[in-house]
């Protein structure tokens, strides 16, 4: 009985100190970004500027940016985008409720121990950049209208998703999470190079 017991003991222990697989990142062939060079063999410019955009798609419809950018207010988690545990709500400001703020768990940094991701300005995106749900074409629609895109010009959009720490994060994402496909820079110059070839939006 006691030689059970000790087993049993050992395979409670085992499985609780066991890294759980299901948070393994992906090793896809889509977590890469072609450069804005390999577009040049489209000659049509708005066909290129719409393969431009498709490209951005990977990142912007990715997990790390779309449970940000929820369609409610309620911020999502982990690959399949299932509802942030514990429950919380956007608050007034997207920083949370008053009795539950975003910085009362995500710190200045990632705490990969506990698996709590962190930035300085952890918080949701405005209502009407939500995301969630959105086709590619509807989310481009949205990033070019200044109504829904915190009046930001076509330079400014390129300089907030190039170049934001709170964007950045999505490429560092701390551990069990899949980071976004490509680097922050990377984007910045598809974003770029999108908007030079006139910001055409793809069907």
């Amino acid at each position: 009985m006691k030689f059970d017991l000790r087993v049993s003991i050992a395979v409670a222990l085992a499985v609780l100190t066991a890294t759980p697989t299901a948070y393994a990142p992906s090793a896809d062939p889509s977590d890469k970004l072609a450069t804005p060079e390999s577009f040049a063999g489209i000659g049509d410019t708005a066909a290129r500027s719409a393969a431009l955009f498709t490209e951005l798609g990977k990142v912007l419809t990715h997990p790390r940016c779309v449970n940000c950018h929820p369609a409610g207010d309620h911020p999502h988690q982990g690959e399949q985008g299932r509802l942030h545990q514990p429950p919380v709500e956007r608050g007034a400001d997207g920083h949370g409720l008053a009795a539950m703020r975003c910085s009362s768990c995500h710190r200045e940094a990632n705490f990969d121990p506990g698996r709590v991701p962190g930035n300085p300005e952890w918080h949701l995106a405005p209502r009407e950049m939500a995301w969630e749900g959105k086709t590619l074409a509807e989310i481009c629609a949205q990033i070019k209208d200044p109504a829904r895109n915190g009046g930001r010009s076509p330079d400014d959009i390129v300089h907030h998703i190039g170049t934001d720490h709170l964007v950045g994060w999505a490429w560092p994402p701390g551990a069990g999470r899949q980071p976004a496909p490509g680097t922050q820079a990377q984007e910045g110059a598809l974003l770029d190079a999108w908007v030079k070839t006139g910001a055409v939006c793809p069907n």
